[in-house]
């Protein structure tokens, strides 16, 4: 099927912003502060976030003009290692990747107005992901008009409370300007720390799993991914040091709802409602963009293996409704049965683990020689070797400190290896 390509490097850098800009951003401090103080160790954490998250995106940049077609990591893994790989990976995509962060984002959008509205958060969270499921299932020109006008929503809230945060001063904040730096950083809090952190740049490579719906993929592709994945760098710095100059340490320790804290302190309860409100837009966007990109996995999977061929049925708008469906299903499950930290954890060893072995397949990729004269990633090898052994630490790191979630994510790993030997024979 030829695929008309409609979108622009504005629509697909949008989908980028609005897939990273997420759940994690305005519950990760609380959690940070646990276990370090230090202002400067903090703001570290999110630098050293966004710099690993951009020296990915270099990356993905080239591999999607290199072999341009939907589907990210599946299409990538399968061209240049085995296609069974890459069928894990969509596997992965499918029932992990983007079904976890939708099942997170709702999570988090229940607990920000289960209070506002007297119901119960699970319950908001299905009905958030049910409605944005029916949204998608029409045209893509609906769905980029949407996607576009919830990223503008979501970052008008960011640009606002940061410029709350800087320009309202308040007696008692939790800045720690100190040397404590020096001690924190060598601490295992802050690899524990810095896993919460690459979960909230997760989604800086969404735009290479649409390629077939981008305009002039090889100029457009790499605006998008760099260009949203920078963007995004600099509002969560400016962010976290926003929230970090408006409340005290001991009102934002351990606290899921940073956000509504942080409003608390800068304009009493009745504007901290008015932010929750729209921090639940800002998760709805990024519930929105995961909705559209990952069911495009599914598409991409059907063209190779029979088994998937039922779910990537386009309706007559164009659009894979079944894999949607299907999408949405995996995530209510998730809802239903986990909780937020279960579900983060377990998504995240798993993912970190596929992003790996896509920027690896750039150096092989590169290794074969193959004629190319498009996009190429600025100091190659280097950002991919400083990429693959951040990686391969926190990979580990989790491993070691959290094993179960870990363990999980392999059987599940395992349990798509069964299914691709399953769709092998089927087909």
């Amino acid at each position: 099927m030829q695929i008309n390509r409609k979108i622009g490097w504005v629509s697909a850098a949008a989908i980028v912003v609005a897939n990273m800009i997420g759940a994690g951003v305005f519950t990760g401090l609380g959690m940070q502060l646990k276990y370090l103080g230090n202002t400067w160790t903090i703001l570290s954490l999110w630098v050293i976030g966004g710099v690993i998250s951009l020296f990915g995106a270099f990356s993905y940049a080239e591999l999607g003009v290199r072999l341009p077609k939907s589907g990210g990591d599946y299409h990538f893994l399968s061209r240049i290692f085995h296609p069974m790989l890459g069928y894990l990976s969509g596997w992965v995509s499918l029932t992990v990747g983007f079904s976890a962060s939708v099942a997170l984002s709702a999570m988090a959008m229940g607990a920000y107005l289960s209070d506002i509205f007297s119901l119960h958060g699970e319950l908001i969270a299905l009905l958030a992901i049910a409605g944005i499921s029916v949204v998608h299932s029409f045209s893509l020109r609906h769905s980029s008009l949407f996607q576009n006008a919830l990223t503008f929503v979501k970052l008008l809230l960011i640009v606002l409370l940061i410029f709350g945060g800087f320009s309202i001063a308040q007696d008692t904040n939790a800045l720690d300007w100190s040397s404590g730096w020096r001690h924190e950083i060598g601490q295992p809090a802050y690899a524990v720390a810095l896993i919460y952190v690459m979960y909230s740049f997760s989604g800086w490579n969404a735009a290479a799993y649409i390629v077939d719906e981008i305009r002039l993929p090889a100029r457009n592709l790499p605006r998008a991914l760099i260009g949203g994945t920078l963007l995004v760098g600099v509002l969560y710095v400016l962010l976290q040091l926003s929230f970090l100059r408006q409340a005290p340490r001991e009102s934002l320790l351990d606290k899921v709802e940073v956000g509504q804290v942080v409003a608390s302190f800068m304009l009493g309860h009745d504007g901290a409602q008015v932010v929750s409100i729209l921090i639940a837009a800002l998760l709805l966007a990024g519930i929105s963009a995961m909705v559209w990109v990952g069911p495009r996995v599914v598409r991409a999977m059907a063209d190779d293996h029979t088994f998937w061929r039922y779910f990537a049925r386009d309706n007559s708008w164009g659009v894979p409704v079944r894999a949607i469906w299907l999408q949405t299903a995996i995530s209510v499950f998730m809802v239903v049965t986990s909780s937020f930290e279960q579900v983060l954890l377990y998504s995240g060893f798993v993912l970190q683990l596929f992003t790996t072995l896509t920027v690896a397949g750039l150096l092989v990729l590169r290794q074969r020689g193959a004629p190319y004269e498009g996009y190429q990633s600025p100091a190659y090898p280097w950002l991919q070797y400083i990429f693959l052994v951040f990686s391969i630490w926190v990979l580990g790191y989790l491993l070691w400190d959290k094993p179960r979630e870990s363990l999980l994510g392999l059987v599940n790993i395992a349990a798509g290896a069964a299914s691709f030997w399953w769709s092998k024979r089927s087909g």
